[in-house]
């Protein structure tokens, strides 16, 4: 064999195994890339999921929802205006946990009741830091409906 041979060999192997560890890797991630479902796709998926499988729910706590029980436990809904979640969780709620705000839960799905472990609440979409508004006032470009930015 000459040395562009080798060369060539050596090269088709490399890439070679590059492509299988890429493959191998997004096999891996193939359920973990989403970063989380809403109610609807979670009802859709309940059959094919396994037994104590760790899922991220999204969606807006329903108004009316939220339940404080004994030892930090709440249990509220989850909506995404079309299917609704029961979701429990032991724990300090996130200081933008609201009826009507948008939350992620970390959990499983346990008879039909989501057992959440992790609550993250997220800031609604007209959320813009104090800074960032305050440029675009300054450049003239602001264009919030009259208000100021929340804090």
């Amino acid at each position: 064999m000459t040395r562009k041979g080798r060369r060539l060999t050596l090269i088709a192997s490399a890439l070679t195994v590059i492509a299988i560890a890429i493959g191998l890797a997004l096999f891996a991630f193939r359920d973990g890339v989403v970063f989380f479902v809403t109610p609807t796709d979670l009802a859709a998926r309940t059959a094919e999921l396994r037994p104590n499988a760790r899922v991220r729910i999204g969606g807006l706590v329903q108004p009316g929802s939220v339940e404080r029980g004994s030892n930090r436990e709440v249990s509220f809904t989850v909506t995404d205006n079309r299917t609704d979640v029961k979701v429990t969780y032991q724990g300090l709620l996130p200081d933008l946990f609201r009826e009507g705000q948008g939350i992620v839960a970390e959990g499983m799905l346990v008879n039909g009741v989501f057992k959440a472990d992790t609550v993250l609440a997220k800031h609604d979409e007209n959320y813009m830091p104090r800074e960032v508004a305050d440029s675009l006032k300054q450049q003239g470009v602001w264009q919030h409906g009259g208000e100021g930015p929340k804090k």
